[in-house]
């Protein structure tokens, strides 16, 4: 697929939730909007590759979420980091930017904060692509076992063994190129960048308060499934299918929902884009062109 050069993208912050909201846009807005939600180890950089084979088509803003990439959270702000504030963000996000429609692009953390968002403006969405964004526990893989210790006792050891385990150069790395067959295909900018998010001033707390929080989105599992039987929405769920934290269980389980759904897996790990950008773009294509 050629990359489409005649759609620049904007690189642009907005104020939301009290926050300054750092977004890229590209594209026309009299098309569709996609929301592009990233996850973990990454920001909104991770979308670079995917907006451009877009940009034809589609309307697309990816933000980042606070506690990454460069969106700004003001010190007197006082900002509680749970996946219910990372919701709560959203909303105000589209609200800022007047977004009446748009169909969600979900991955990892993008997928409990995304359907939190979708709960509260169901009628705005209108279609959904989870590449590696779990709703299902049979989803959950082994890599999470030292998170699930942490949530059964958030003791202070239990804390260090994820940050250690986790919050490091080695350890992002680790999670951007597990499972893939060809490591010279992920640029090692992606996790040298993640990493030095996560070492700025007291980001490395705040990453662990979401670890600790991702419990919670386990509760909130039955809503998202009920929202995708009710809406039943054009649904793609595209998986990198060596993804050591989200498994394929996962993905074959949206179908119980929506039988309606695409469910597609690659040969690659958790971070799908890095390897496999131009066939996700092909596929998010077919299966939202209405």
């Amino acid at each position: 697929m050629t990359i489409n050069t005649h759609y620049p993208v904007h690189y642009r912050a907005v104020e939301a939730d009290n926050l300054q909201v750092f977004y890229r846009e590209a594209g026309e807005p009299t098309h569709p909007t996609l929301l592009l939600l990233h996850g973990f180890g990454a920001s909104s950089h991770q979308f670079r590759e995917l907006i451009p084979l877009l940009a034809d088509k589609f309307h697309l803003i990816a933000p980042d979420l606070p506690g990454f990439g460069f969106t700004d959270v003001p010190a007197e702000r006082d900002y509680h980091y749970s996946f219910d504030a990372l919701g709560q963000t959203l909303t105000h996000f589209v609200d800022a930017l007047a977004l009446k429609h748009y169909a969600l692009y979900v991955f990892d953390y993008g997928a409990p904060a995304g359907l939190r968002l979708a709960l509260n403006y169901p009628d705005r969405v209108t279609g959904l692509i989870s590449q590696n964004g779990n709703a299902y526990l049979e989803g959950l893989g082994e890599a999470w076992e030292p998170v699930r210790a942490y949530w059964a006792d958030p003791s202070a050891e239990n804390r260090s063994v994820v940050n250690d385990a986790v919050l490091n150069l080695e350890g992002i790395r680790w999670q951007y190129l597990h499972g893939v067959k060809e490591a010279e295909r992920v640029a090692p900018e992606t996790w040298h960048l993640a990493t030095r998010f996560v070492e700025q001033a007291d980001n490395r707390d705040i990453q662990l308060d979401l670890f600790l929080d991702y419990a919670n989105n386990l509760k909130r599992y039955p809503d998202f499934q009920a929202f995708f039987r009710e809406t039943q929405l054009p649904t793609l769920v595209i998986w990198g299918k060596h993804d050591p934290f989200f498994i394929p269980a996962g993905a074959e389980a949206y179908k119980r929902d929506n039988p309606n759904a695409v469910v597609e897996l690659l040969d690659t790990g958790h971070f799908a884009l890095e390897t496999h950008v131009a066939q996700i773009a092909t596929r998010i294509r077919e299966v939202l062109d209405n």
